[in-house]
């Protein structure tokens, strides 16, 4: 997919340009001045500014190494933490930056391009709920352009659209709000809107390859591939920030190990395994090394592949046995009683899991949109299979006829807009495609309703 046409989004601007080095960040150092060293002070701006330097040649390690610098100088000044999310962010780092990203805000929590990174680094790792309440708490401060697209990527077009189409009547919309709205109402799978709305702003040359690509933007493969794509990197695997320069560093939190991003991928043994996500950069040593005060780096436990499973000491309980018994032959009852059926059976079962049932409501979780029920019902069974949480809930249906022809929209729902929202989020990240929508006439699928009379067919 390009990213070009993606990035003409407002989006873009603001996750590149979010932090500059200048007079916001004098400023800013200015007014903890009395707090700091003066040296380890101005120690921090020239690093800052050379890290945006390097940032506008697009040398980004070395941007990172001298962002890293100036938080280690200087760890209460919110915009260089902002800054160091930024080339996190411009490295593919999504993990690192959500850190940074989340500890700026924490130092400054009324700075709405700040919060408006951290919602996109938190739904590039795949926690779509911290992203939404993100954008939910600084709404007033994040321009509803962006917040609107940034929500229909953590996962709620409904109310993407919503907030997007109130702005794109306003008297102050322009071409910028009329692009995210066509993005939602693309990623809502409202296809005809979208390419209507598109084409006020593209020429009918461009139309259709506009929306091809947004075809293949609403079907990614791994929770970063979106934003990724927005902003035109690639996501390298990342254990997050350094934990000696978080914002509690003083209190020695336990390191993290960030879960890679082929944990989202989908997939079925046996198909070909994806390239190897890149490794981040490094440096060089020369002019990055830090103070020899600075705290010794904590390292990380090795996680193997597989989580081992630990047995606790055995301790049998013997029972006397009666004085009539009579040990039955290998061959007798003992080999009977583990029958090769009985081992099929066991093989079969799964431990239960407690789940919490959604909550009644009129939104529905759309599956995808297929050529007729039957296919449907193919891609439910495949559905079940990729997140098998699924299987809890009846399948859900619509005929719909469209200038494209007549499908057949599989769905789930009948839930509360947060479940709807929820169990799409959970979907997607076990590899699926989903979104959320209001009921549309959705019934229960005939084969759920008439399971022997369709067997028999």
């Amino acid at each position: 997919m390009k990213s070009r046409t993606i990035a003409t989004l407002g989006l873009s601007a603001l996750i590149i340009g979010g932090a500059t080095v200048g007079t916001a960040l004098t400023q800013t150092s200015i007014a903890i001045a009395g707090a700091l060293d003066a040296k380890a002070l101005k120690q921090a701006a020239s690093d800052a500014a050379k890290a945006q330097k390097a940032l506008s040649k697009d040398r980004i390690a070395a941007a990172i190494a001298f962002a890293e610098r100036a938080v280690h100088f200087s760890p209460q000044d919110a915009s260089y933490r902002a800054l160091l999310g930024t080339a996190y962010l411009r490295a593919g780092r999504f993990s690192s930056a959500r850190d940074a990203f989340t500890d700026s805000v924490t130092l400054s929590p009324a700075d709405g391009p700040t919060a408006l990174n951290l919602a996109l680094a938190q739904t590039a790792t795949g926690d779509w709920a911290s992203a939404r309440k993100t954008l939910e708490d600084h709404a007033a401060i994040i321009p509803v352009a962006d917040r609107g697209l940034a929500m229909a990527l953590a996962g709620d077009p409904v109310t993407a659209v919503e907030l997007l189409t109130e702005a794109a009547r306003g008297p102050a919309t322009d071409a910028k709000t009329r692009q995210n709205l066509a993005l939602a109402l693309a990623l809502a799978g409202r296809w005809p809107e979208a390419k209507s709305v598109a084409a006020l702003d593209v020429t009918p040359g461009e139309i259709d390859q506009r929306i091809m690509e947004w075809a293949a933007f609403a079907h990614p493969k791994a929770a970063s591939d979106q934003v990724a794509s927005l902003i035109g990197v690639r996501a390298v695997e990342d254990q997050g920030q350094p934990v000696a320069l978080a914002l509690n560093a003083q209190v020695s939190p336990q390191p993290q190990v960030a879960e890679s991003v082929d944990a989202y991928m989908p997939g079925k043994p046996g198909e070909p395994v994806a390239t190897p996500l890149a490794v981040a950069q490094t440096v060089p040593a020369e002019d990055m090394s830090m103070p020899a005060a600075s705290p010794e780096p904590v390292q990380v436990a090795e996680v193997s592949a597989r989580p081992s499973i630990v047995f606790g000491a055995r301790n049998p309980v013997v029972q006397a046995l009666p004085a009539n018994y009579v040990r039955a032959k290998a061959s007798g009852i003992a080999a009977r009683r583990f029958s090769s059926s009985t081992a099929a059976a066991i093989a079969h079962v799964e431990p239960a899991v407690a789940t919490t049932m959604p909550a009644k409501g009129s939104y529905f979780v759309q599956l995808g949109a297929y050529a007729n029920s039957a296919i449907a019902r193919d891609g439910w069974m495949k559905a079940t299979r990729r997140y098998p949480a699924l299987a809890e809930q009846k399948p859900s249906g619509v005929a719909v006829r469209t200038a494209a022809g007549q499908f057949y929209r599989l769905s789930v729902g009948s839930f509360a807009r947060a479940d709807a929202v929820a169990m799409c989020g959970a979907y997607r990240a076990h590899g699926g495609t989903c979104f959320v929508r209001a009921g549309a006439g959705d019934q229960i699928a005939r084969w759920v309703q008439a399971p022997r009379q369709l067997a028999s067919r």
